[in-house]
């Protein structure tokens, strides 16, 4: 039994690397995500008296590392190299790019252009040391059996750690001791392209006359009652309201008592009501709910302003992976209606609350999903450095030239800066940290270890403690002592990370099955 046990584990090492959830999740963000992030970035326009610009972009390529020496030759580098001459392991990207006049019917063509450095993972497809044999490493001095997945910034190896986070766009059913009257939360942390929105429903005793399910999002202050954020979306009726949350009578009677609360808020004309038609009413009861938000968050402004404001609001920053259409309000408020009632669920005992520390609902984020914000955030900062110097030259009168508006350090220092000191986007520190070269088999564990965002200075009793879903994922012994005791874990020996998948080719695989697959 025990050959067969280390028989299996190797194996399972001769198909996997022990860092293979890092170089794999790297690779992707090289070879698929830049590109997106480039490609789903709004075009920059230039428009002024003197001309109408708009900067087309293409491909992105990435060339292996190479360095400029003071004599202006080139030279490939390898880490060896770059640890002992303290410099920076990092590609050189080149983006097409083309500024295209508005007023003309011809098309400039694509040039390549020079946008910055790129902090390069060893061991990954487009370092120097991926494919090469024991002989060929030991020849480039490197040591055959180090695993890579780390960077080299400034001579220093620097490793980025898993970071564990909530699973987002999953309902979290949570139930809240009795403070201040609290009862039960449905929390959301909605993604979309990069954009967390932090979606709370809050089941809350009113102290007085007032609403009892409360909802909160971003660039909306406070709370705002459920059912005038409903009738926003485009459930204007009570009745369609009520019966879209829940056909339990119990529950519909919280609603109905919402409703009628809510009426005085939303300081609708009783008189008007009755003299409108049933779809002027529809539309009446939807425009007063979306004046109500923009009163919060357009406060002082004019009416027409306000209600731009409101639905700009709704539509991006209300479930934002759901989409960011208009024509997506009624799926929002389907899905809130979905929400309540699982809430509502909890309130009454019919369902139990989630557990948080449940592996089912959680993720971990690795290097190339933080490399991906790091570089989202870098690229955004180029672009808006490129229109302010294009608007400039413009405004000057002289000649736009695309390789003088791109600053390549602003690419190269962003990602440069946040890797060599930890400090991430976000606000999260210790992100990457230096690699731990005390042993070799320190060396593994660093580049395995698993980091929670919660604060050392809490107890988080229960966020700590071995939970049974870890079993297979998470090591039982390997955690330190005192204030990160459980919150810095190491993963299992044969632990793999399995990765994400885009959800329409998910859709595309189901849609071409048959009946019989499906069943089988």
């Amino acid at each position: 039994m025990n050959n067969e046990t280390w028989g299996l584990v190797d194996s399972f090492f001769d198909k996997y690397d022990i860092v293979d959830h890092h170089i794999k999740s790297y690779n992707d963000f090289v070879e698929n995500r830049i590109q997106n992030i480039i490609d789903i970035t709004e075009p920059i326009t230039i428009e002024n008296e003197k001309g109408n610009y708009t900067l087309r972009t293409g491909k992105l390529t990435i060339e292996k590392p190479f360095t400029k020496e003071a004599d202006g030759s080139k030279s490939m580098i390898y880490p060896t190299e770059a640890r002992l001459r303290n410099l920076n392991y990092s590609a050189h990207m080149y983006l097409e790019m083309a500024l295209h006049d508005n007023n003309s019917d011809e098309e400039e063509e694509l040039e390549n252009v020079y946008i910055g450095e790129l902090p390069l993972m060893l061991k990954s497809s487009i370092c120097h040391l991926h494919g090469l044999s024991d002989e060929e490493l030991v020849k480039r001095g490197e040591d055959p059996k180090d695993p890579g997945g780390y960077f080299i910034v400034n001579g220093s190896e620097r490793a980025v750690v898993t970071m564990e986070e909530i699973a987002p766009n999953k309902i979290i059913l949570e139930r809240i001791d009795e403070i201040e009257d609290r009862h039960a939360k449905a929390i959301v942390t909605s993604i979309k392209s990069g954009f967390r929105a932090r979606i709370t429903l809050e089941y809350k005793k009113p102290r007085k006359s007032g609403v009892f399910l409360r909802i909160s999002f971003p660039y909306v202050p406070g709370e705002i009652p459920l059912v005038i954020l409903l009738r926003a979306l485009g459930l204007s009726t009570d009745g369609e309201i009520i019966s879209k949350i829940s056909d339990d009578f119990n529950f519909q009677m919280y609603i109905a008592d919402d409703l009628q609360v809510s009426e005085k808020d939303l300081k609708l004309d009783s008189d008007l009501l009755l003299s409108l038609s049933n779809e002027e009413r529809d539309e009446y009861l939807q425009k007063a709910a979306i004046k109500y938000i923009g009163n919060r968050v357009a406060k002082g402004m004019t009416e027409e302003y306000r209600i731009k404001r409101a639905e700009d609001v709704i539509d991006r920053y209300l479930l934002p992976h759901m989409g960011i259409e208009s024509d997506k309000r009624y799926d929002k408020a389907i899905y809130l209606a979905e929400m309540t009632e699982m809430l509502l669920q909890v309130i009454e005992g019919q369902r139990e609350p989630h557990d948080k520390d449940h592996y089912t609902n959680k993720r971990l984020r690795v290097s190339g999903d933080l490399t991906e914000d790091l570089f989202r955030v870098a690229f955004s900062s180029l672009t808006r450095d490129m229109s302010y110097r294009l608007e400039r030259s413009l405004s000057r009168g002289k000649e736009l030239s695309i390789k003088q508006a791109v600053r390549s350090d602003v690419l190269t220092e962003n990602i440069k800066h946040a890797i060599a000191t930890g400090n991430w986007v976000g606000g999260r520190a210790g992100v990457s940290q230096l690699l731990d070269r005390v042993s070799y088999m320190a060396t593994l564990s660093h580049l395995r270890r698993v980091v929670s965002p919660l604060t050392r200075s809490q107890p988080h009793f229960e966020a700590r403690d071995l939970h049974p879903t870890q079993f297979g994922k998470i090591c039982p012994n390997e955690t330190p002592e005192g204030p990160n005791c459980g919150l810095v874990k190491n993963l299992a020996l044969m632990c793999k990370i399995s990765e994400g998948f885009d959800p329409e080719d998910i859709v595309n695989i189901i849609s071409t099955m048959d009946n019989v697959d499906m069943i089988d």
